[in-house]
Order: C-alpha cells, then structure tokens, then sequence
C-alpha cells in the first residue's frame, strides 16, 4: 500500500514492511545524500519536491590571440568550452584580458550549442576600448532547454585588432 502522504503514527501500531518502505525507506532515497553519485556536485530543484544533481564545469585557454574580425569566430586555438547537462538554466561566468590595437572596441562572448542554439551576442560580453586593455569576467543567468549544451567562448572586435588572453569560462548547470 503506498500513501501520497503517510499516515499519522499512532502509539503501539506495527507498520509492515510495505508501509515502513514507502513511509520512510522511499522518501530517504529523495535526499541529496542518497541521489549523489559523485563528489563536488550541486543539487537543484527541478520541480515540487524533485531535485537533480548537476555539475559546474569550467575551461582556461592561455594562450594569447589575435583577431581582426568584425564578427563572433573561434581564435587559433579555439576559446574556452565545456559541454555540461543541464536543466532551464545555466550560470555562465566567462572572462579573459582583451586590449585592441586602436582605439576600437574588442568583445568576448560566448555561444551555446547542443540541445540550445544561441550565437554569441554583445549582450552578455566582456567588452574594452582601447589599447590600455581589461581583464574582465560577466555573469549571465542564461535560459537554455534542458540536455547537454556546449558553451564556448567567440571573439570579435570593432576596429584593428584585438587581443585576448587568459581566457575562461565556468557553467553552473541548474
């Protein structure tokens, strides 16, 4: 017999086995502890008392590369990526030291593929004019469907050519 709400205890009654499972064996196993599989996750909530262990996952690339495109692209060696599953959501953090030849404009972004497509956008870019340069790091809540997603750092300047350097990303799958 399994109960949506268990039953109130009364003094003195047995519980069977069937009742003690889904009274008490059945809601322990909803628990973070019991739903953990690996160390260093995160749980979040996916619904009314429901929870899903989720990753945060991040990506360094340090070496320094040059663009002169007026468009989001990959440098030579490919900016920071990591695939992670996740829910609606993800947590993007994402930074590098970016400086222009000019006195343009130089942005870093990052795209998302997978079970979400979304092309990298000035929106949630770390920016720099100049040739003084930045080092800089954003943070998006950024709303993808749910399933494996990769994120990746674009680059893209305004004018001249830009530089970046020390560049990263960290994605907190919720």
């Amino acid at each position: 017999m399994a109960w949506t709400v268990p039953p109130t205890a009364v003094a003195g009654a047995l519980l069977t086995a069937s009742q003690w499972n889904a009274g008490v064996r059945d809601n322990l196993l909803e628990t973070a502890p019991a739903k953990a599989t690996l160390s260093g996750r995160i749980f979040v909530s996916t619904g009314a008392n429901s929870i899903a262990q989720r990753s945060i996952v991040s990506d360094k690339i340090t070496a320094q590369q040059n663009t002169a495109s007026g468009s989001y692209v990959n440098l030579g060696t490919v900016g920071a990526t990591v695939t992670v599953t996740t829910g609606t959501l993800a947590q993007v953090h994402h930074g590098c030291q970016l400086f222009s030849s000019t006195t343009g404009t130089v942005w870093a972004s990052y795209a998302i593929s997978g079970a979400t497509t979304v092309s990298a956008s000035d929106e949630w870019a770390n920016e720099a004019n100049g040739t003084d340069g930045n080092r800089s790091g954003v943070s998006e809540l950024h709303t993808v469907t749910a399933g494996s997603n990769t994120f990746q750092q674009k680059y893209r300047v305004g004018s001249g050519t830009g530089t970046f350097d020390d560049r990263y990303i960290i994605v907190w799958a919720l």
